[in-house]
């Protein structure tokens, strides 16, 4: 990626902001709002993500007479802008003239208009429309001393929209394919399409990779999702590149979410400046693969690494170090989720501080008032209803967090993550409790259980000058990037879990099986698998295996641990050849007891932290996060309150 000009608005210090909507609110409240932002140490604040039928109510007729009037306010009170593109709520008389830009569900379902993000962006007509309202408003705002940046859109792909299923896509997809494979033969080879009768002889064949009578073709579906993917990355891409143009020296940035999966996030950030994402602890953990026993838990406080790891990955998307925002940090109730339960006193300020902890720049806060309408009412913000501060303000209000330096974070210890193995794995995860997300958390929960700070990187990113490498799921192998793993591996300890280098880039098994080209690397090869139900535990010596097991034959390698009991008994669970460490079960206790040898070997410094507590080291301070609902002993012996931090 070409180098950004120099911004105007370099974060060099900690920051505060707020997702303010003036639009929802009688003009003679904003100046006391803008006011009380200041006086709560606020110092950024976003708006018109969602204004585009305010900014031109008619096609064509622009008013932006309430907007300018709200930019002058905020900046009269030395709040700098974070001005948003309104793409992702195109308005109804753009729909009534082209309803063809609505997307498509999976069923064949039109997505109609009355919500949001109802729009195709493999469109050309909605394309055209995203660059023309982005000239419009960048044109106007662009140079504005108050507007420090651009947020593109927001929360692309949200609501399962990334990925449309109608006759745009559909076209769209074709034309992708003849270009990535030139030749039908190339396909149906790639494909493996001589199963079940599915080659192709012409590239009008080739339909959508859903209801059919039984599974999709893996590969077909991989494809598919990489196409989508690339509509997302040339969506965005367009937007920055007339923001880059108009607004000259602003940083851009998108507000991306936890856990989302349904496009390939390094892609498309590399256009961006940094990345932020839209944090909401408790919904995170109402919509993962916890327990119920394990949502209760943590239903007040979110769970500590749900949390951390969206601030290490977006912090990471480069191969490098950008400090990340949070646009939108939860503030209070939400009301989005299964349940939405209220969160414990300290909640807020603690998700602040472990923000700060993990290198973000500045936490955002979702929202200023809490609304009055529609379809966010039930949502709280820092004001309630009634304009009094509620129990989210009242906690930033008292935090000292602000102007704290911005310094790096180096760990020594790079987690591995890819979205195109992710999505290989899902389509085929061999279990129902299965899934990348949930074998990834294993190997990075027990880093952050032994206090360790960990990056997180794509697999063909740089990781030189790392001491562990942690490669939980990276399913998909080719040549190229076996040989860039062995090269890390000279240097570095690697550590890869179950299924990796199963398949080819194009979603095939290799031939000579599992793990292919890593083979001569990691000294073994696949034996068997086992997908346990529920009910179903097999042992690694005294630690319990659930959910998914693999044993292998080594190959030059040695056998660290061997299967107790079930099936695989006596085989080899964990093979240690050279630097390359391969651990294939599903086991917490094995995974740190593993790691925990490796983080020795290497001298990097770690203790099992009391549970529930977790620790961020940012420059030279270090934040203790205690996320019980009572107090806990620090491994120094001091005592920390429940809900609650403390910086040394």
């Amino acid at each position: 990626m070409a180098e950004s000009p120099p911004l105007i608005d370099p974060r060099d210090t900690f920051a505060l902001g707020v997702c303010f909507y003036p639009e929802h609110w009688p003009r003679e409240r904003w100046q006391p709002y803008a006011r009380q932002m200041r006086e709560l140490g606020i110092g950024y604040v976003r708006i018109a993500e969602f204004a585009w039928a305010k900014m031109e109510p008619r096609a064509g007729q622009f008013d932006w007479t309430w907007l300018d009037d709200a930019i002058e306010v905020l900046a009269g009170e030395g709040l700098k802008v974070i001005l948003c593109t309104p793409t992702a709520t195109p308005p109804a008389w753009l729909i009534h003239a082209h309803p063809e830009i609505l997307p498509v569900d999976i069923d064949g379902h039109v997505r109609n208009f009355g919500s949001r993000r109802h729009y195709e962006p493999a469109s050309d007509i909605y394309r055209a429309e995203s660059r023309r309202i982005t000239t419009a408003i960048a044109a106007r705002y662009g140079e504005h001393p108050a507007v420090a940046g651009w947020q593109t859109d927001n929360e692309l792909g949200d609501h399962e929209t990334a990925r449309s299923w109608g006759e745009v896509s559909h076209r769209g997809f074709q034309a992708w394919l003849q270009e990535r494979y030139e030749t039908l033969d190339a396909l149906n080879q790639a494909w493996g399409a001589v199963f079940w009768s599915q080659a192709y002889s012409a590239w009008e064949e080739i339909g959508l990779p859903h209801n059919q009578p039984a599974s999709p073709n893996p590969s077909h579906l991989l494809d598919f999702y990489r196409y989508r993917s690339e509509v997302i990355v040339r969506f965005q891409e367009e937007q920055v590149a007339i923001l880059r143009k108009l607004s000259p020296g602003r940083w851009v940035t998108h507000n991306f979410m936890r856990f989302f999966d349904e496009f390939d996030h390094y892609q498309a950030a590399a256009c961006l400046d940094f990345a932020t994402w839209d944090s909401y602890p408790t919904g995170g953990v109402e919509l993962s693969w916890l327990s119920d026993a394990e949502k209760a838990r943590w239903a007040r406080t979110g769970h500590p690494d749900l949390i951390s790891f969206s601030h290490d990955c977006y912090r990471g998307l480069w191969g490098e170090n950008r400090g990340p925002w949070v646009m939108e940090q939860q503030a209070g109730q939400i009301n989005w989720a299964p349940y939405n339960p209220l969160p414990a006193r300290g909640a807020v300020a603690l998700w602040t501080a472990q923000g700060y902890a993990h290198g973000c720049d500045v936490i955002s806060y979702f929202r200023w008032r809490a609304a009055t309408v529609a379809q966010e009412l039930m949502h709280s913000g820092l004001l309630r209803h009634d304009e009094t501060l509620d129990r989210g303000g009242e906690e930033i209000a008292a935090l000292e967090l602000p102007g704290r330096p911005n310094a790096p974070v180096q760990p020594r210890v790079v987690l591995l993550h890819d979205y195109e193995s992710l999505w290989v794995y899902d389509a085929q995860p061999h279990s129902q409790d299965a899934s990348y997300w949930r074998q990834l958390m294993l190997f990075y929960t027990a880093l952050r259980e032994l206090g360790v700070d960990v990056d997180v990187r794509h697999p063909d990113h740089d990781l030189a000058g790392y001491d562990l490498i942690v490669a939980p799921a990276i399913q998909l192998m080719g040549a190229g990037r076996a040989r860039h793993l062995a090269v890390a591996a000279r240097e570095a300890l690697l550590l890869c879990g179950p299924r990796t280098a199963y398949r080819t880039p194009t979603g095939r098994v290799h031939e000579d099986g599992q793990p292919g080209p890593l083979t001569d690397l990691l000294g073994c090869k696949l034996k068997n698998v086992d997908s346990m139900r529920p009910g179903l535990i097999c042992h690694v010596g005294s630690h319990p295996v659930e959910i998914w097991a693999e044993s292998y034959a080594p190959r030059g390698g040695d056998a660290l641990h061997t299967y107790s009991d079930g099936p695989m008994a006596g085989e080899a669970a964990v093979v240690r050849h050279g630097n390359a460490v391969t651990l294939g079960a599903w086991s917490p206790s094995l995974i740190r007891e593993v790691l925990a040898g490796l983080l020795t070997e290497r001298g990097i410094p770690h203790e099992l932290l009391p549970e529930g507590v977790r620790v961020g080291r940012r420059g030279g301070l270090t934040t203790w996060m205690n996320f019980n609902q009572a107090p806990v002993t620090l491994p120094d012996g001091k005592l920390l309150g429940p809900v609650s931090f403390e910086l040394q």
